[in-house]
């Protein structure tokens, strides 16, 4: 066994490469025994080697030029911690020819091109490591790979993006709107200036695409399931789900039905006293069904510096011991598809909560009532609280008032169907809502 220094080049020091720095750095006896042998820094690219650094590295180790780290043969492994597929992708593929292990924590980059990369890999006998792509500090990726292995997963059902939990829990608990959360997340450093990769739902796609590979085999595009965020949520929403006994929680989902996958990430209303409706604040939570083992629920911080950090300290350590490339030479969900096929979103059946706006006057509801029945959705609950009497005539125009149903079980197709007529209601104002039910 090689007892030398595991020398890595760092590619990118933001966030999550300090913590990665900061750990290395700090806690070096650790390190050690935990390797099996030193980890050191042997470079760190950056692209602005003078801006200021909660963490500090001598000057000759930092500069603005990744080839440096791809062209040191004697660099043994690379932590990749640079967002995006472009140029990532091309670094990768630099780093792998070159004759590196690569740990990176980039999830996109493996969403859309993991088949290419992990062939490359294994082509120039190379691994890479991505457990703090998913998940943050949840270790879920050697959970599917070793512990489950025994195992046929089942089901995936799973919060994924710390940030939409952030801000819909913190809507229901304070009473504020979707705007004032959003700006304090920012604040906090929860989301980003440009934030829509997380409140639309494509973070948490994202990882569940990789989820899907590692769990099911199955090749998966983002424009292939159905997808939304969180930005069309408000806080009567949540409020009326609360008065309803659900939460609502943007939850990825993946489970075999009748040998197919079905598949999407939308907001979901889930009963209250389910582990994964409990799940608030900026915590993610993922429960694996397996056919022997069962249920198994893996929860804890999904993003921030040191959980991710942590993440890819242990993707080092498994590359200085060894365990990483027999891992990933096991590793066969990235190569052919399984013959899995993906069920069509019009096929999928559940429960929905419907919100709508409409004129207070008669025959609304009827209205209503009768597109969802010609299309054979039935109604389990109707809310409409209560409205101050209304002088129409005095003010010119109709009062607008909320109205709010929970179907019984049915199909995506028979609810998209409905909506097309529903669109066609005059007494229905913008914006309507519709969100699933997972009883």
């Amino acid at each position: 066994m090689n007892t030398g220094p595991l020398r890595v080049g760092l590619i990118g020091l933001g966030t999550v490469g300090s913590g990665v720095a900061h750990i290395l750095i700090e806690q070096p006896e650790r390190m050690t025994r935990r390797a099996g042998r030193p980890l050191h820094i042997a470079r760190v690219a950056v692209r602005s080697p003078d801006k200021p650094r909660s963490i500090t590295l001598p000057d000759a180790v930092v500069s603005d030029d990744v080839r440096q780290i791809i062209e040191d043969d004697s660099i043994d492994v690379a932590v990749q911690l640079i967002g995006g597929t472009d140029p990532a992708g091309e670094i990768m593929q630099a780093l792998l020819r070159s004759g590196k292990d690569v740990v990176t924590a980039n999830k996109a980059l493996l969403c859309e091109h993991g088949t290419e990369l992990f062939q490359l890999a294994r082509e120039n006998g190379r691994c890479i490591a991505f457990e703090a792509a998913v998940a943050g500090g949840i270790p879920i990726v050697a959970a599917l790979g070793q512990s489950m292995a025994a195992n046929q997963i089942t089901s995936i059902e799973a919060i994924l993006n710390g940030t939409s939990n952030f801000i819909l829990t913190e809507m229901l608990a304070g009473g504020r709107s979707y705007e004032d959360v959003l700006a304090e997340a920012q604040k906090r450093g929860y989301a980003e200036a440009d934030p829509s990769m997380d409140v639309d739902g494509t973070d948490a796609a994202q990882k569940l695409v990789i989820l899907v590979r590692l769990a099911f085999g199955k090749r998966v595009s983002l424009h292939e399931f159905a997808l939304s965020g969180i930005d069309m949520i408000e806080l009567a929403d949540l409020r009326y789900a609360d008065e309803l006994g659900y939460a609502v929680k943007l939850l990825a989902v993946a489970k075999l039905v009748d040998r197919q996958l079905e598949m999407h990430v939308q907001p979901t209303l889930l009963r209250r006293d389910r582990p994964i409706a409990r799940t608030d604040g900026a915590f993610n939570i993922i429960a694996l069904e397996g056919d022997a083992v069962g249920t198994a629920w893996f929860s804890g911080p999904g993003a921030g510096q040191l959980p991710t950090a942590s993440a890819v300290v242990a993707d080092l350590i498994d590359v200085a011991t060894g365990r990483a490339a027999r891992t990933f030479s096991h590793l066969d969900v990235w190569r052919p598809d399984s013959a899995c096929a993906l069920q069509l979103a019009e096929q999928i059946s559940r429960r929905y909560y419907l919100r709508f706006k409409v004129e207070d006057r008669p025959h609304v509801l009827a209205d209503i009532a009768d597109i969802l029945g010609r299309n054979e959705i039935s109604i389990a609950s109707v809310i409409q609280h209560e409205a101050p009497e209304h002088d129409e005539a005095a003010s010119g125009r109709r009062p607008v008032v909320p109205l709010v149903i929970m179907t019984h079980l049915t199909t995506e197709g028979r609810m998209r169907a409905a909506d097309r007529e529903l669109a066609g209601l005059s007494s229905l104002q913008p914006k309507r809502v519709r969100m699933p039910v997972a009883d």
